[in-house]
């Protein structure tokens, strides 16, 4: 790779202020010999003329897959750096038996899924949803009241997957005075230990915690990982809180499960998503919806940006890469 690599932006225009502020735009150019146009469409004649000179693709959301053609116009492409998570619908199988290198922005992304979810912890702990629901119901309190059934001191948290977030989470949750435990046929009892949480079961799981949070890939083998018999298991008055995707859920059992008020759920994502607008999970009170917003959004995708912009300068520099995705990675990523 020359030493000043010809970059080419390929993703929705929409978002490329906000990867890339005036900052980190600017570490960009003193690094790269960046083209202006910022490409959505990989099959505009246009965009393959500039492809015949590019060495890097900067990819994100928006972007196209890269198929065998667009790899065929690009002779001298040698890095994929992608400022989204999951890289495993860009490449072809051609991209990654033509040796490219592929980087991506999966770590720091993971990190407002998990703070999002350590927020509704903590927040659901407190009894805050319910609450300010009586709250604004009463239009009053009475001063000084103690709520008995309420806070997070000795709560169990069961986390399902050590993917990235699952990962983070715990981290984030170390502080605080739960009890986490840890479901992820891929890590055992000592890795768990060196995690700083139990591993347990996911029967276990599902039985003995206060607060469920999924944080595994959807993959084969995990659709509908949360079933009928697991929701069932789980103690009267517990939380469910999804991040992850709706079809690790059993949406018609949840949804059973929630209308019957035994349990409470917070979903960042549905199966289908968005819901059906005659779903009664959007009028439950013990429900609250968020329109899949967990993961990077505003100034946070900075952070994805910045995640490129460092990858580049290795290139340049002839380091390997930090973030890079293997393909043998692929069957169990996100």
């Amino acid at each position: 790779m020359t030493e000043r690599p010809s970059v080419l932006f390929a993703l929705d225009p929409v978002h490329l202020p906000l990867l890339f502020p005036p900052d980190l735009m600017a570490r960009l150019t003193a690094t790269a010999d960046i083209d202006p146009t910022v490409v959505a469409d990989l099959r505009d004649p246009g965009a393959r003329r500039l492809l015949g000179e590019t060495e890097v693709l900067i990819t994100g959301w928006g972007c196209p897959p890269l198929t065998v053609e667009t790899l065929d116009a690009a002779p001298k492409l040698r890095a994929v750096l992608h400022t989204g998570g999951s890289v495993k619908y860009l490449l072809p199988d051609e991209g990654w038996e033509r040796g490219l290198l592929v980087s991506s922005a999966a770590t720091a992304n993971a990190l407002p899924v998990a703070e999002y979810a350590l927020g509704m912890i903590l927040l659901a702990g407190k009894g805050v949803f319910q609450l300010a629901g009586r709250y604004r119901d009463e239009r009053g309190f009475t001063l000084g009241e103690v709520h008995p059934h309420v806070g997070n001191v000795g709560r169990r948290v069961g986390v399902i997957g050590a993917s990235r977030i699952g990962r983070r989470l715990i981290e984030l949750l170390r502080p605080h005075d739960l009890d986490v435990v840890l479901h992820d046929p891929y890590v055992d009892e000592a890795a768990a230990a060196r995690l700083g949480v139990r591993a347990v079961g996911a029967a276990e799981l599902f039985r003995e915690s206060d607060i469920v949070t999924v944080h595994a890939p959807a993959v084969p083998e995990t659709d509908h990982l949360v079933d009928r018999a697991a929701l069932a298991s789980m103690r009267d008055g517990a939380l469910f809180l999804n991040t992850a995707r709706g079809s690790l859920v059993d949406h018609r059992a949840l949804t059973a499960e929630l209308v019957s008020g035994r349990l409470s759920a917070i979903l960042d994502v549905t199966d289908p998503e968005p819901l059906p607008a005659d779903s009664p999970l959007w009028g439950l009170p013990n429900v609250l919806l968020t329109p899949h917003i967990a993961g990077s959004q505003g100034n946070e995708l900075r952070r994805l940006g910045g995640t490129a912009v460092d990858e580049l300068a290795r290139l340049a520099a002839g380091h390997p890469l930090h973030h890079r995705v293997h393909r043998a990675e692929l069957p169990h990523a996100a």
